[in-house]
């Protein structure tokens, strides 16, 4: 990903936030240096027969921080990855771990090539041996590091890590804790696979339920009615838009790699991807005006603008054009910390990636529980809820001598499936942690934002872990 419109690498920007919060925690220098640099990185290159030739591809795997094990964090397959990226991204993933009190330190994987370069079985024979070269180094299992998709992979692709961890590590009863965000018939979850879209829903509907701060913003507060822009219709950027839509925002612009669209009207999420898919692309969708180069999208009238694509799409250049009055960084990095500060200083909030993003990682939480729980969540006590729930309707018919339709008794009674409950650990989650941050943010002079305040969170957390390990004395 280009770094050009930053004097920051990706690495130096995640590092600039941590120096700019560092000091307001009055943690000892050695314990922040600590928390600061990654513990672990292992570079690999390894052959893949392509055709009729063998290739070699490089390849990385980053552990951040082991205060707390396993290690967590996805593994992206981009042309764009190198060790500056994936380091960036594993401590992002150590203070977004520690702002929503997942128990897990921080991780990153990247491949270095494009998928759409290689066919399914490449892609099959460049993940499995990815798999046999972190299983050889000790870099993965359900108890030391545990990946996850991310951008350009899915299930498929945690489908064929489990089936090679499994052949390299026979005997492992928690061996299918070993990587989440795996087809829900192997050992995944319901709900992993909209977690972070739902995550970022959440996420903005908790800042935009505060009076105070959306008065100081101009707006009222509730999601229902506001203009939402999108850049990247992924899965985190297609879930974010169904969730606000389903609540009653108004979509009026979406941006894809092959251009963007605008109608202040109104988008419809499913009719735009089904247009994409019968056309290859978003644009020329009926009603709504082309917008190019895609990036034209990010400066649109609207309320809320959730990136949702690459790190880096705001900067220095296009921040003074931002008409937003909410950024919420569904993407991982992309504001630069140059358009950070424009925007502070405009009055623009900026909900940052660290936090907002970290549904993803939240239910694959709970797909690790399940994993070494070994029981489907729900499953002992649907029936007894939904039992009892129906015993006390029918006490409440007797006291009252009036009947409740039986439409009625089967939605206020039903016991509460996967989803419900992975959703509702997921919705408590980010609710509290927003609540955190926003504490740290009004009580605190010295932090001037949400970014800085997530960082106060995540470091405070971190470190009081070190020094009950008594590392630090």
């Amino acid at each position: 990903m280009s770094t050009a419109k930053s004097k920051y690498s990706f690495h130096q920007s995640v590092d600039y936030y941590f120096d700019k919060a560092a000091p307001i925690t009055k943690h000892p220098q050695g314990l922040l240096d600590q928390i600061k640099v990654p513990n672990a990185v292992y570079q690999m290159r390894f052959p893949v027969k392509i055709g009729n030739d063998y290739q070699v591809i490089e390849a990385f795997r980053v552990q951040h921080s082991q205060h707390r094990l396993p290690t967590k964090g996805g593994i992206r397959y981009s042309i764009h990855v190198d060790q500056d990226e994936v380091t960036a991204l594993a401590a992002l993933m150590t203070y977004k771990c520690a702002i929503v009190d997942v128990p897990f330190g921080g991780a990153k994987g990247g491949i270095k090539i494009s998928p759409r370069n290689y066919s399914t079985s490449q892609l099959q024979r460049i993940t499995r041996r990815y798999t046999a070269e972190l299983v050889k180094k000790n870099f993965i299992g359900p108890g030391i590091d545990v990946p996850a998709p991310d951008y350009g992979t899915g299930e498929r692709e945690m489908a064929w890590i489990l089936d090679t961890y499994l052949t390299l590590s026979k005997g492992d009863i928690d061996a299918y804790g070993c990587v989440t965000g795996k087809p829900v018939n192997q050992h995944g979850i319901n709900g992993r696979k909209e977690a972070t879209g739902l995550g970022v829903y959440y996420g903005i509907r908790e800042a935009m339920d505060n009076a105070e701060d959306m008065k100081q913003l101009g707006l009222s507060t509730g999601v229902e009615g506001k203009r939402v822009v999108i850049q990247g219709l992924g899965n985190v950027g297609y879930y974010s838009a169904k969730f606000f839509q389903e609540a009653g925002a108004i979509i009026v612009g979406l941006g894809e790699y092959e251009g963007a669209i605008h109608n202040p009207k109104g988008l419809d999420i499913e009719q735009v991807l089904k247009h994409r898919k019968e056309t290859g692309s978003i644009l020329d969708f009926p009603g709504a005006k082309n917008i190019k180069p895609t990036e034209k999208v990010l400066e649109l009238a609207c309320d809320i603008l959730i990136p949702a694509a690459i790190e880096s799409v705001i900067h220095e250049g296009n921040a003074g054009q931002i008409k937003a009055k909410i950024v919420g960084e569904a993407a991982n990095g992309p504001v630069t910390p140059e358009a950070n500060e424009i925007m502070r200083e405009r009055g623009i909030m900026v909900i940052p990636d660290m936090y907002l993003n970290a549904g993803g990682v939240t239910v694959s939480y709970f797909e690790w529980l399940k994993n070494l729980s070994h029981i489907r969540f729900g499953r002992m006590q649907k029936r007894f809820d939904q039992s009892a729930s129906e015993g006390m309707i029918k006490m409440m018919e007797k006291l009252t001598n009036k009947q409740v339709p039986a439409e009625e008794i089967a939605k206020l009674a039903r016991g509460a499936d996967e989803i419900d409950l992975v959703r509702s650990g997921l919705e408590e989650t980010m609710v509290g942690s927003y609540q955190q941050i926003r504490e740290i943010w009004r009580k605190n002079k010295k932090v001037e934002d949400l970014r800085t305040a997530a960082f106060v969170n995540a470091i405070n957390k971190v470190a009081m872990d070190y020094l009950a390990l008594g590392i630090f004395p």
